[in-house]
């Protein structure tokens, strides 16, 4: 059977061994980011697709008569048209897990930054004010524990209980938003978006982007949280409207924010956020779920749904005939 990784380049491989990967098929072609104009005769030659984010959409899933499995490095699936893979009698599957540690860790580096103020005290020491100051410490920005804090979780899957299961850890309350796009009285142990935003501390969004979630945090639900409340959103950059975000932190409406995601990636068109005199705004370039160990573990997870297919077993399945 052949095979191709639309878009290797994104997993970064070359710190990673590909070999329980390209063991499965005999014939495996791995271009670094597979093009437009590449991409029929790419699908029409396949019988295997691996895509982080290249888009398979109706026109090139209907074209194909060769296609039997698409395997998505990663857990979201929003780029692939998956009533067409079902209707070509493609199976499609996810990877599942594979990065929980790694984003739970970036998640709190993120907390722990922004309320052990360490940015604000390494440009002091840059500045030699700890050299001059009068006792053995300086305390010139206020440190707050994550102890006793309150932290709100919008999305509680794998990832939103990780994160929950962390926060008690630290001895911090967990709120849990009702599900998006539900109304009505919110299911046992959640509470609505509406109380979660006015009592958290801490925001952390990990729901995926589908139309009840696009835009969810907006400036209504930016003008409901504390005006020292943290956002955190390493979930999918069309969650929260990101100019809204941008006006709310340069006029003080909230404490601070860390993002990993945007609403296109990369920004080559620009973004609000990116504007570098925004205050107490954290970006980082989509790496929460970027460690080694979770890297490698998507290779060796993609690896396990071809072979499952193969065995005439799918599974983590999320279209198919």
């Amino acid at each position: 059977m052949r095979g191709v990784f639309l878009d290797i380049n994104t997993i970064g491989p070359d710190d990673l061994d590909l070999q329980p990967l390209t063991s499965t098929l005999a014939h495996w072609s791995l271009p670094e980011q597979a093009g437009p104009d590449e991409l029929p005769a790419l699908v029409s030659n396949a019988e295997v697709i691996v895509t982080n984010k290249v888009p398979l959409d109706s026109d090139l899933l209907l074209a194909t008569d060769s296609l039997r499995l698409i395997c998505v490095a990663a857990t979201g699936t929003n780029n692939i048209d998956l009533g067409s893979a079902a209707e070509r009698g493609i199976t499609v599957c996810n990877v599942r897990a594979y990065a929980t540690t790694s984003v739970v860790e970036h998640v709190f580096s993120m907390m722990l930054a922004f309320t052990r103020q360490h940015n604000d005290y390494q440009q002091a020491i840059k500045r030699g004010e700890w050299g001059r100051a009068e006792t053995f410490s300086l305390l010139d920005f206020p440190i707050h524990e994550l102890a006793g804090q309150t932290l709100g979780i919008v999305g509680y899957g794998e990832l939103g209980k990780a994160v929950a299961r962390m926060g008690k850890a630290f001895g911090m309350k967990i709120l849990v938003a009702q599900r998006a796009g539900t109304s009505g009285k919110p299911a046992d142990g959640r509470v609505s978006m509406h109380l979660l935003l006015a009592e958290s501390d801490i925001i952390s969004l990990h729901c995926p982007l589908v139309e009840a979630t696009r835009n969810l945090i907006d400036t209504h639900e930016l003008e409901q949280m504390r005006n020292s409340a943290l956002l955190i959103n390493t979930a999918r950059g069309g969650i929260v409207n990101e100019q809204a975000l941008a006006d709310a932190l340069c006029c003080g409406d909230i404490g601070g924010a860390a993002i990993d995601v945007l609403s296109e990636e990369p920004p080559r068109h620009g973004n609000p956020l990116l504007d570098r005199n925004i205050p107490n705004l954290v970006i980082t370039p989509h790496i929460a779920w970027a460690g080694v160990t979770a890297r490698q573990t998507l290779v060796n997870e993609l690896a396990a749904n071809i072979q499952a297919y193969l065995d005439g077993k799918p599974k983590n399945i999320v279209a198919g005939p």
